[in-house]
């Protein structure tokens, strides 16, 4: 379980991060300042990233124990909707958990819980990210650790391709805020169905996601 908790947390998983800034670049664009980016990333934990969080446990819960899956990770997905307005920011998540799907296909063929994901037409990146975190094993708190930690690594990981920073700085950054993600660990883990996920928007993000969405030059899809 700790392996497959760092295989799915790495960076390199082909999954699409590497395409994504997690709203960093479009911060950047909108006037952000390089200091301020330890708090945006704790800002962005603190809603976007709480928000998937929950529904990456719920979705862990339901291919471990639900029956019929399909309508529970329906269910989840509609939930998720509703807490991100900008639809931008929903087809990044759908483009990562297009991604997180083909993981899974090619991991677990033939499992059930493949072949309902499957069902959905669009699934975001916490449903399909707590599916594979259910087949691999991870409990409710590995799995929202693990979505996000890769969410802070994204911003960390763009960092020194939009800016003039020491790579190590963004290390820096993501240490900085471990008790940030442990706090949302815990709320993720507390949930106990879709209509108890966080409704903790972030409307400057998303307008920032919605200006980012209109520009021809781009470095990162999001």
């Amino acid at each position: 379980m700790d392996l497959a908790a760092l295989l799915l947390a790495d960076g390199r998983l082909p999954t699409g991060g590497h395409a994504q800034s997690a709203g960093l670049e479009p911060a950047l664009a909108a006037g952000l300042t390089p200091g301020l980016i330890p708090d945006f990333l704790s800002a962005r934990l603190d809603t976007a990233g709480s928000v998937d969080a929950a529904c990456t446990v719920l979705s862990r819960r339901a291919a471990a124990l639900s029956a019929s899956l399909g309508p529970e990770l329906a269910r989840i997905t509609h939930e998720y909707e509703a807490r991100t307005p900008s639809p931008p920011m929903r087809a990044a998540s759908v483009l990562l958990g297009r991604g997180m799907v083909r993981l899974a296909e090619r991991l677990w063929p033939d499992h059930d819980a493949v072949r309902a994901l499957r069902t959905l037409p669009r699934p975001p990146r916490p449903v399909a990210l707590g599916v594979v975190c259910a087949l691999a094993g991870l409990d409710d708190s590995q799995s929202a650790r693990v979505c996000l930690y890769e969410d802070a690594q994204t911003v960390a990981s763009a960092a020194p391709k939009l800016l003039p920073v020491d790579p190590v700085e963004p290390v820096r950054w993501v240490l900085e805020v471990a008790e940030v993600i442990e706090r949302a660990v815990a709320r993720a883990v507390a949930v106990t169905g879709p209509e108890d996920i966080p409704a903790t928007a972030a409307p400057l993000m998303e307008l920032w996601s919605l200006e980012h969405a209109g520009r021809e030059r781009r470095i990162f899809h999001a």
